[in-house]
């Protein structure tokens, strides 16, 4: 062994009782808190902000565990995030509920338009005895004109006489316009109130996991601030040892350039302060660790690094037992509410579905103006011409219309397109309720968890605390039979690292006892559905 480690270093004095290195940035991150934290400086960054170098320099502000969920209320992003669904969800059920109303809608139309037009006529219209106004000249019966309204003039073409190979070309532009109101209205429709009553449905879903996410929230923040509190005593204990290590050390020193210890006293004392001084930088790195954590729950901006004010102090003892605690779980319990009102959403679109094969009867009606304004140039005939008496040089035309109607549909095939649509969501239907059974045995068990993990860490609070008291005064005669060369360096370490065991787990012990109250709480603590209504910061359970 000695070949394969090589001979001991030399140790001398400065090099034993030294100050301890901790890296820079460790030592900033860990700075003390310099004021407390107000709710303006709690004000969270832009959603879509990050990080930049000319962001000012982070500061430790302290804040109290009711401080600290008063602001998780406000700043935590999931629960803004359901906020904003339960608004949308609002404006989907008004949307929805517009169905039992007609639409009126106004229309307009205008158009400009020009065509140019050939009319042909290669046979005459004088063979199908129309009369003698379609008959050619000299054709009997003759049509005949007078002079004066009295005599004959003579034999001619009827006036309505088109000769063969007679035509005429002409040109038509103009604009036309029209403008009116159209009503429509779903007299009977089978899916409109199905549809309106799914949507309140989802929006009960939605404010009972609003009303659970301000439950896990607190949840969130109970643990983060319980475990800042437990990281940053942890430092202190870890400080103290140090320092208690350096003294002892000092004094090992002394007693073996005085001759009354071996060296393997000294070397076996400066590993333990090397050790000691791990665990406590280890410890600072977790209390860094714990305040970023924190800092995440509530959502804070980066200048701002959160540290906790309130002592360490016990929560009072759970005012249920476990059988009434789990009871009062399931009590209008918003997880399991929010599930329920997903199952009646889904039952309510299976109606609105099968509301598809159903018969629709509608009513609809419009009333309006309309004008066209028509012009007809560049004419030219074919032939002998034709036509000319249908062709106007200028059209003028105006007036008006309106209608009223039902509209009747049923769809009577669609290869099976809705009975699948209605299964899919019957077996959606069937999968929520195998749901609500999961998420009821997660809620006994973390409750059962919590109830007694809780009981144990009360007991063990107990215990801890006389083992830190007899450790104290063990400590206390070993290090005074040490210094007075009655004992040994080995049960110096011994009685102390069994005095630093019982203060770390102490305050694990003290610690679990509130980390279990809170989870407990936040299946029972009492929160708003509507995201409107204030929010109380509640961190102990009031039960009658």
């Amino acid at each position: 062994m000695d070949t394969l480690t090589g001979p001991a270093p030399a140790i001398e004095s400065s090099d034993d009782i030294r100050a301890l290195e901790i890296p820079r940035l460790l030592i900033d991150v860990n700075a003390p808190p310099s004021q407390e934290l107000t709710l303006q400086e709690a004000k969270p960054s832009s959603p879509l902000s990050l990080p930049s170098s000319t962001d000012n320099s982070a500061q430790t502000l302290s804040l109290s565990l009711a401080r600290a969920v008063t602001i998780a209320f406000n700043n935590n992003p999931s629960l803004q995030a359901q906020r904003d669904l339960i608004e949308a969800q609002s404006a989907t059920v008004a949307s929805e509920s517009s169905r039992y109303w007609p639409t009126i809608s106004v229309f307009a139309n205008v158009d400009g338009f020009q065509s140019g037009t050939t009319t042909y006529n290669p046979y005459g219209n004088n063979t199908y005895d129309f009369g003698s106004a379609f008959n050619q000249k000299g054709q009997k019966p003759n049509f005949a004109l007078t002079n004066d309204g009295k005599n004959l003039e003579g034999a001619s073409d009827g006036p309505f006489y088109i000769a063969p190979g007679a035509g005429l070309r002409a040109v038509v532009n103009g604009v036309s316009a029209n403008a009116g109101l159209q009503l429509d209205y779903n007299i009977i429709d089978f899916a409109r109130t199905p549809i309106v009553r799914a949507a309140q449905a989802q929006l009960t879903q939605l404010e009972n996991l609003y009303a659970d996410r301000l439950r896990a929230t607190q949840l969130e923040v109970s643990e983060a601030y319980y475990k800042l509190q437990r990281t940053e005593q942890l430092v202190r204990i870890r400080d103290a040892i140090v320092r208690t290590d350096l003294v002892i050390l000092e004094d090992t020193l002394n007693l073996k350039q005085a001759g009354l210890v071996p060296r393997v006293d000294l070397l076996r004392r400066s590993s333990i302060v090397a050790a000691d001084e791990e665990s406590l930088i280890q410890a600072l790195a977790d209390r860094a660790v714990a305040r970023r954590d924190l800092w995440t729950v509530l959502n804070l901006s980066s200048a701002v690094i959160p540290s906790a004010s309130d002592p360490i102090s016990l929560q009072p003892r759970w005012p249920l037992n476990l059988e009434k605690t789990v009871l009062a779980a399931y009590d209008d319990n918003p997880e399991l509410t929010a599930i329920l009102a997903t199952q009646k959403a889904l039952m309510l679109r299976q109606d609105e579905v099968a509301a598809q094969l159903l018969p629709r009867l509608s009513l609809f009606a419009a009333a309006g103006g309309l004008g066209s304004v028509e012009r007809t140039f560049n004419l030219s005939t074919i032939g002998d011409g034709c036509c000319g008496a249908t062709f106007l040089p200028l059209e003028q035309v105006s007036g008006y219309e309106w209608s009223v109607g039902l509209a009747f549909n049923w769809m009577i095939f669609d290869a099976g397109g809705t009975s699948n649509r209605v299964r899919a969501l019957k077996l959606q239907e069937q999968a929520t309720a195998q749901r609500y059974a999961n998420t009821r045995n997660d809620i006994r068990l973390r409750l059962e968890r919590a109830f007694l993990n809780h009981e144990a860490s009360l007991a063990k609070l107990v215990s801890s605390r006389r083992a830190v008291g007899a450790s104290k005064e063990a400590f206390r005669d070993t290090q005074l039979r040490y210094q007075t060369g009655l004992s040994d360096e080995i049960s110096l370490s011994i009685t102390q690292e069994q005095l630093v065991d019982s203060l770390v787990r102490r305050l694990f012990a003290t610690v679990d006892v509130n980390l279990t109250y809170a989870r407990m709480l936040r299946e029972l603590l009492p929160m708003p559905r509507n995201p409107n209504d204030p929010v109380l910061t509640q961190l102990t359970l009031s039960f009658p």
